[in-house]
């Protein structure tokens, strides 16, 4: 038996139940991992409200990414052996001490990459690299905005964003998150609490606006994100922290000048194995380069879970927050 986190009833934090469960021995094409750190996400309060049906009903194990050592080898795995560092994003099942993982949708980890890195930048990472690099390829000279540019996902963005030789501007939600998203690459930071984020982006740019807007809100930065954008350019949702945008009448797209717009997901990017480790594999590379770091500003232990999603929920974090195992 093992320790995990467990959500029996769809609710609020305290749902979130730290108990003993059994990991049975790995099975054909799978791997058997002793977790080190597991990432905490926004997507997992989704998955512990409801918002996203969990794959396998009730009750299910939280949390959608990790990293440790494979302590079991199933039959027919050739890729992995006991022993190996390894990290993964998954549909569920993050928050344990042990867990079973398909060896197909695990990557080694590389000797420069720690297990806490790892844990706190697999999705928020790997979310990065194909939103910047696939979904929208940014190319040096463009002007990018960011929403929540102090987040998990959004200090990733602001650095790689910079990294390939963008303007980037970034909204936040307080004076001392604008200090921290400029610490990471972020050229101008919004207060979008005290000013419209559609004007400042408007003057900041002496009215050309942007080429693209990465949006992890939702709800209440749309549509203003779109009078953000020059014609032709590119609204990409990729998360609803405040809410889903709900449906809306695609030809204003048309009227904010011939607009794209798309809410793109990991799962469909990294879908094959061949995408799954040239994701990886760009993130390993850009981080150990130290053009872009992972700033784990949290640390909460496994059973703490209720109060890490609670600070989450709170907006009280920045950065990545894992947990310890």
């Amino acid at each position: 038996m093992v320790a995990a986190v467990r959500v029996h009833q769809h609710g609020g934090p305290e749902v979130l139940t730290y108990e003993q469960v059994d990991v049975p021995p790995p099975g054909q094409g799978q791997v058997r991992i002793k977790q080190r750190a597991c990432g905490i996400n926004f997507i997992d309060t989704y998955f512990r409200m409801g918002m996203y049906p969990p794959p396998g009903g009730l009750p299910f194990i939280a949390g959608n990414e990790g990293a440790g050592d494979v302590v079991g080898v199933g039959a027919g795995v050739t890729d992995f052996k006991i022993g190996d560092r390894v990290a993964y994003v998954s549909a569920l099942g993050g928050y344990s001490e042990e867990r079973l993982m398909p060896a197909d949708r695990l990557v080694r980890l590389p000797p420069a990459i720690s297990y806490e890195q790892a844990a706190g930048m697999m999705l928020k990472g790997m979310t990065a690299q194909y939103l910047l690099r696939r979904t929208f390829r940014v190319e040096p000279g463009m002007t990018v905005l960011v929403h929540a540019a102090a987040g998990g996902v959004g200090l990733i963005l602001c650095q790689w964003a910079k990294h390939l030789g963008a303007t980037v501007i970034g909204t936040v939600g307080s004076k001392e998150k604008a200090a921290l998203a400029k610490a990471n690459g972020c050229d101008h930071t919004i207060l979008y609490r005290e000013e419209d984020f559609a004007a400042r982006v408007k003057e900041i740019t002496g009215g050309k606006l942007c080429e693209a807007v990465y949006d992890g809100i939702g709800k209440s930065t749309f549509p203003a994100s779109l009078d953000c954008i020059r014609p032709l350019g590119m609204f990409v949702s990729y998360g609803s922290s405040s809410g889903q945008i709900d449906a809306f009448n695609i030809n204003i797209l048309q009227t904010k000048g011939s607009l794209f717009a798309t809410r793109p997901t990991l799962n469909n990017y990294t879908a094959t194995r061949k995408d799954l480790l040239a994701t990886a594999g760009d993130l390993f590379d850009v981080v150990a380069s130290g053009k872009v770091k992972i700033p784990v500003n949290q640390k909460y232990a496994l059973k703490d879970a209720q109060k890490a999603h609670r600070e989450l929920e709170g907006r009280e974090t920045t950065g990545s927050s894992i947990l310890v195992v």
